[in-house]
C-alpha cells in the first residue's frame, strides 16, 4: 500500500492533496477555531436575541392571525366554535355539577361564575397544550428558516388572547343579561388579564422546550389539566369550600398550596372585578374581605413565570429542530 508522503507528481514532488496531517485527537471546537468556522445556529447573547424577537412582532401577529383562521377551516361553523366551544363546555359542567350535583348552592349568578371560570381557565389550557407543540409542529420551518425560536410559543400565546378576546363579548353578554351593572370596579379585569397574559407566554414557552425534546409529554397533559382544573375552583367556589372543609381546616398548609395555585388567583380576581353579587357574597358571607395576597401572587406569578420562561427556552435555542 502506497504511503502518503509517496504520492505526488512522476518527478517526486509532491501535489499537495494533504496540506497538514489530520489531528486524530484535535476537539472539534479547536478545528473549528483554527479555521475561522462559526456554529450556523449559533444561541446570540440574551439582549441581542430579545431585540430579534422583537424585531418580528409583525411576524409574530400576521403568523399567530393566519393560524387562528386555518384551524377552523374546515368546518362550516368556522370561527364561531371559538365561542361555541367554551360555551358548550361550560353547559356540560353546569348540568353536572350544577344540577346534578348541586355545587352551585349558595353561589350567586352560578351561571356567570361558571362561564367565567371556563373562559379564563381555557385560556391557560389551551396555552399550555398548544405551547408543548409548538416547536415539534414546526420543525419544517425552523429547518427551513433563521429566526429566533421563541416567536413560535409567542404566536401560540397571540392565538390564544385573539380567541379570548372573541369569547369576552360572549363573557360580558351573560354578565350583563344575568342583571351585572357596568361599574368601575370591572376596569379591573384588564391589569388581571395581562398578568395571566404575561403567566400563559412564560408558561408556554416552558412547554415549548419540555414538548421540544419529549413528544410524551403532550399524552400525559390532558390528565394535568384536567385535574388543574378541578383544583383551581373553575366548577365551584374554593372560598366557599375552603370555609365549609373540615379537612382544609385542620391542615392550613393545604389552603396555603390552594389559595397559591395561579390559575385559582387569575380566575379569583376575574370574578372578583366583574361580578359583584359574587364578590359581596365572598366579602360578607365567607369574610373574605381582602384580596391584597391575591393580587402580589398575581403579579409574582405573572413577572416570575414571564422572564424564568423565556430564559428557559432561550437556553436552548441551538437545540430545536436537531435531531
Amino acid at each position: 500500500m502506497s504511503h502518503p508522503e509517496r504520492l505526488g507528481s512522476p518527478g517526486g514532488e509532491s501535489v499537495g492533496t494533504i496540506a497538514e496531517p489530520p489531528h486524530v485527537n484535535e476537539k472539534l471546537s479547536d478545528y473549528a477555531a483554527r479555521h475561522g468556522l462559526r456554529q450556523s445556529a449559533a444561541r446570540p447573547p440574551l439582549r441581542k436575541y430579545i431585540r430579534d424577537v422583537w424585531a418580528r412582532r409583525n411576524f409574530i401577529w400576521a403568523f399567530a392571525s393566519a393560524k387562528n383562521i386555518s384551524m377552523y377551516s374546515d368546518s362550516r361553523l368556522g370561527q364561531v366554535w371559538q365561542v361555541l366551544t367554551p360555551l358548550l363546555n361550560a353547559a356540560v359542567y353546569y348540568l353536572i355539577f350544577g344540577l346534578l350535583l348541586k355545587l352551585s348552592r349558595g353561589i350567586p349568578d352560578f351561571i356567570p361564575f361558571l362561564v367565567t371560570g371556563v373562559f379564563l381557565f381555557g385560556f391557560t389550557q389551551r396555552s399550555v397544550t398548544a405551547g408543548s407543540k409548538s416547536v415539534g409542529d414546526n420543525l419544517s420551518l425552523i429547518r427551513a428558516l433563521h429566526f429566533p425560536r421563541a416567536t413560535l410559543p409567542l404566536a401560540i400565546a397571540v392565538v390564544e388572547l385573539q380567541q379570548l378576546l372573541l369569547s369576552l363579548i360572549v363573557l360580558f353578554a351573560i354578565i350583563l343579561a344575568f342583571g351585572e351593572p357596568l361599574t368601575l370596579y370591572m376596569l379591573l379585569f384588564i391589569p388581571i388579564l395581562m398578568l395571566q397574559l404575561m403567566f400563559n407566554v412564560g408558561i408556554s414557552m416552558v412547554m415549548a422546550r419540555l414538548g421540544a425534546f419529549n413528544r410524551d409529554i403532550t399524552q400525559l397533559l390532558p390528565f394535568v389539566m384536567r385535574t388543574w382544573l378541578y383544583a383551581s375552583g373553575v366548577i365551584f367556589s374554593l372560598p366557599q369550600l375552603m370555609n365549609s372543609s373540615s379537612l382544609l381546616k385542620d391542615h392550613p398548609w393545604l389552603t396555603e398550596v390552594l389559595e397559591a395555585n395561579p390559575a385559582y388567583v387569575f380566575l379569583e380576581l376575574a370574578r372578583h372585578s366583574l361580578l359583584g353579587e359574587y364578590r359581596n357574597y365572598v366579602e360578607t358571607s365567607l369574610g373574605m374581605t381582602s384580596m391584597s395576597q391575591l393580587w402580589l401572587y398575581a403579579v409574582g406569578w405573572g413577572v416570575a413565570m414571564l422572564i424564568g420562561g423565556f430564559y428557559f427556552f432561550y437556553r436552548a435555542e441551538e437545540r430545536y429542530g436537531r435531531g
